[in-house]
């Protein structure tokens, strides 16, 4: 979904062959570098991450929500605004302590909560799809032929440093809990954005903004099977489903699974390789196939993309009612795309929401209420100081801003 926020916007430009092969190339990479990391790096890496308390995870959180504004590319406090639809939409179902139902609506089907995958669908597919037909009515979308199918000179130039940064925020991002490819591809997109010289560009077809998340996904996906591996923690769902896996064939993840089971480890590491490097030898000689698609008239895309959508909403629960709600977030992102409120801010609320509220809890039990423990571990203070810092950055231009149009008015 991150991917998709320039790479549609580059195939509108005909640029999907560079988008594509960006995304291959990018993926690769970082998930060579993570296959090493995992290889070489493992064991230490793990340990480091164990000095992420509940403490630290709330800083860290507190200043990727912060960090989330920059997603957007239009009004701050929009993009704020966004956050807290995004964290009001993460409390709803049962309480993670009390039991309680919250915000369900007396709604069976959500005291369980909503489907990350059904407000992306709402969002960005079925609102998408209205934006589209009401530009168009019942018409093909314009498209531009596509030019060339490999980056120029200028794509590999913006996007190896974003390759490498992504890959970098994937890898770590990969062995902290709760991690996963969803938040290291917001983090890449953020940073990219911050560090960029031209962000006005994101959103509007900056390759930057696919090769830093496309990294970040992969190096995360990998880099997720270290604390796995070496100390038996699963990082995040997909590895626990991953630890459930290895436990029905005997196999038990730890810190004696490189001498017990070398076999394993090694044959795990080897094939993550020859995985990636068959991603790259499958996609770019079909870059060309794929663009393709593009030529496809919006009449019969429409209905296809519509079928899928459903039917994505549908797999999650074999419920009616989450094609329902997606359709609902799809009106509600229609109303956002009139408004000129961006959804990935909302998003990336929505999955930090729940992490956020239960860190808080744990660590306010801990410390029986006492709110200093977050300056008191030092890298829990590090991330708030950097949390104002970005905060102070972000308030300076506008500050800047109101004082140069006072004066203006004094002189005038």
């Amino acid at each position: 979904m991150v991917t998709a926020l320039d790479g549609y916007q580059m195939a509108q430009q005909g640029r999907a062959g560079s988008a594509l092969a960006v995304a291959a190339l990018g993926s690769f990479f970082a998930g060579t570098v993570a296959t090493f990391a995992i290889a070489l790096a493992g064991p230490m890496l793990s340990q480091f991450a164990l000095n992420f308390g509940p403490a630290e995870y709330v800083s860290l959180m507190v200043f990727g929500l912060l960090a989330a504004t920059i997603l957007a590319s239009g009004s701050v406090l929009k993009a704020i605004g966004m956050i807290l639809v995004g964290l009001l939409l993460g409390m709803v179902g049962t309480d993670q302590e009390t039991g309680a139902e919250r915000l369900t609506l007396g709604a069976l089907e959500l005291f369980d909560g909503i489907d990350f995958v059904v407000i992306a669908i709402g969002l960005f597919g079925f609102a998408e799809m209205i934006s589209n037909l009401e530009r168009t009515g019942s018409d093909n979308v314009k498209l531009v032929p596509v030019t060339r199918l490999w980056p120029t000179r200028d794509d590999f130039r913006r996007a190896w440093p974003a390759v490498l940064r992504g890959t970098g925020i994937g890898t770590f991002r990969g062995l902290l809990p709760g991690g996963g490819v969803t938040l290291a591809s917001f983090s890449a997109y953020s940073l990219e954005k911050k560090v960029s010289r031209r962000p006005q560009a994101f959103g509007h077809g900056a390759v930057e903004g696919v090769a830093a998340p496309e990294s970040a996904n992969n190096a995360a996906a990998q880099s997720s099977f270290i604390p796995l591996l070496t100390l038996g923690i699963p990082s995040n769902n997909m590895m626990a489903m991953m630890l459930s896996a290895f436990m029905i064939h005997g196999i038990t993840p730890g810190p004696t699974v490189l001498t017990t089971q070398p076999e394993i480890f090694w044959g795990l590491v080897a094939s993550m390789w020859v995985g990636n490097a068959l991603l790259v030898l499958i996609n770019l000689p079909m870059v060309g196939l794929w663009v393709k698609l593009l030529t496809v008239p919006y009449r019969l895309l429409y209905p296809a993309i519509l079928l899928f959508c459903c039917i994505g909403a549908y797999s999650m629960n074999n419920r009616i009612f989450d094609v329902m709600l997606a359709a609902g977030f799809g009106l509600l992102g229609y109303a956002f795309c009139k408004a000129k409120c961006e959804p990935g801010p909302l998003l990336l609320g929505f999955v930090l929401g729940p992490l956020l509220e239960a860190n808080l809890r744990r660590t306010l039990l801990i410390t029986q209420g006492d709110p200093s423990i977050f300056v008191e571990r030092p890298i829990s203070l590090i991330m708030l100081l950097a949390t104002v810092v970005l905060l102070t950055l972000m308030i300076l231009p506008t500050f800047r801003k109101t004082r140069e149009e006072a004066f203006q008015e004094e002189e005038s």
